[in-house]
């Protein structure tokens, strides 16, 4: 019986991963997120491994960090929950980091309180416009400003990791600045390249492509959207 536990437990392993190396969570995983009309997070407690699949044996992917580059306590974005044939509890998270786009498991144990939330923010750079939805509702929507075309705003399923309120709220990045878990190219934004969303003192390049990657906000609209902007949200860049 022991035997074909075990069996049984590394098919369930395999299936987590498919060709690329992706992860995907296991056929009976709770689903937590859809990053739509649903979405969880939770701050890391631990600086635990990020493991390609739901095992202590799988390859590592990276560490979670307990803060962000700019301080604040880090966020991780939860897709799945999991529970081994042991018993014990994992989580499929999305990793915030070069490259974008990758997602891992940790340990249940590793992660605090779970929230959860209904909002989404889309960012439409060929009408260069985000909108923010609540429970399938657009409660926010503003022309922006993002990436010119050698540097541009990174597309792709990202989330909201912290919100700064900067010293000079004349100055670049304006009264506010959400930073995201997507990282550009090249950016102006502290901190080695993390995508921000943020105010600007140039209102007039906006609707248009003059950052670095970061995606710019009238300053009205930033603060109506730092009223209304949940940390963990994700965001959809298309």
């Amino acid at each position: 019986m022991l035997r074909i536990a075990v069996i049984a437990f590394w098919a369930v392993v395999a299936a987590c991963v498919v060709p690329g190396g992706a992860e995907a969570a296991p056929r009976d995983a709770l689903k937590l997120s859809d990053e739509a009309s649903y979405s969880a997070w939770a701050h890391p407690v631990t600086e635990r491994v990020v493991r390609r699949a739901p095992t202590d044996t799988a390859a590592p992917l990276t560490r979670l960090r307990l803060f962000t580059e700019d301080g604040p306590r880090e966020v991780s974005l939860v897709l799945a929950s999991w529970r081994d044939p042991a018993g014990d509890g994992w989580f499929h998270i999305r990793v915030a980091g070069r490259p974008n786009g990758r997602t891992g498991w940790v340990r249940e144990s590793a992660l605090g309180t779970i929230h959860t939330l209904r909002t989404v923010l889309v960012v439409d750079r060929r009408r260069l416009k985000a909108t923010l939805r609540r429970g399938g509702r657009k409660v926010w929507s503003s022309r922006i400003g993002v990436g010119r075309p050698s540097m541009p705003t990174p597309a792709g399923r990202f989330w909201i990791r912290e919100r700064l309120r900067p010293r000079n709220p004349g100055g670049l990045y304006g009264p506010w600045a959400f930073g995201t878990s997507a990282y550009s190219t090249l950016s102006d934004w502290p901190g080695g390249g993390v995508v921000g969303i943020h105010g600007t003192n140039s209102p007039w390049l906006i609707p248009g492509r003059p950052s670095h990657g970061c995606v710019r906000v009238p300053n009205p609209a930033i603060r109506r959207l730092a009223r209304i902007l949940p940390i963990g949200t994700p965001v959809r860049v298309r």
